[in-house]
């Protein structure tokens, strides 16, 4: 299996903001762009694997900003690593003016997903490779987000969680 390019699965997805998406104060719900970050990680997990992909978490999201009724809405994704048959996703949200065009990053997540295949067994993925210094960074960071996630769940002891210690000693 033929290692690919972080930049294969990038995904972008573009959308507005509708009033009937909107809590009382006129901002997107946050519920409604959970499922606009899932799908965008979604199809960005399928490019990389090339396979049926389930969504096994979601590590992080952070909702730094509200996206007010008729903003445009981008959601960029792309995988940050790729393990045995998960990868991990990264994806940044950014709100547009629709008057000005201005941009401004409003959220970011990081979500989990296992490839899968017409029976919902788990299946290999290709390794990726990295090459600019955000993706190297996101990259890094998988490994230590996955052990850090797995001591959590008691399924690694922490003394064998080697990129954990590698931070605090």
């Amino acid at each position: 299996m033929k290692a690919k390019k972080a930049i294969a699965s990038l995904t972008i997805l573009t959308d507005t903001v509708l009033p009937g998406e909107t809590n009382p104060l006129h901002n997107l719900f946050g519920g409604e762009l959970l499922a606009r970050m899932d799908r965008a990680t979604s199809i960005a997990a399928s490019r990389h694997s090339q396979e049926i992909c389930v969504t096994v978490s979601v590590n992080h999201v952070a909702f730094s900003k509200p996206v007010p009724v008729g903003s445009i809405l981008q959601m960029e994704a792309k995988v940050s690593r790729a393990f045995t048959s998960s990868m991990e996703v990264y994806v940044d949200v950014w709100k547009e003016d629709r008057i000005t065009g201005e941009r401004e990053k409003v959220n970011e997540g990081i979500y989990t997903f296992v490839a899968v295949d017409d029976h919902g067994k788990p299946v290999k993925v290709p390794e990726l490779i990295p090459e600019s210094a955000l993706e190297k960074k996101r990259y890094k960071g998988a490994l230590q987000r996955k052990e850090l996630s797995l001591v959590l769940s008691e399924k690694l002891d922490p003394k064998k969680a080697t990129e954990l210690r590698s931070l605090f000693f």
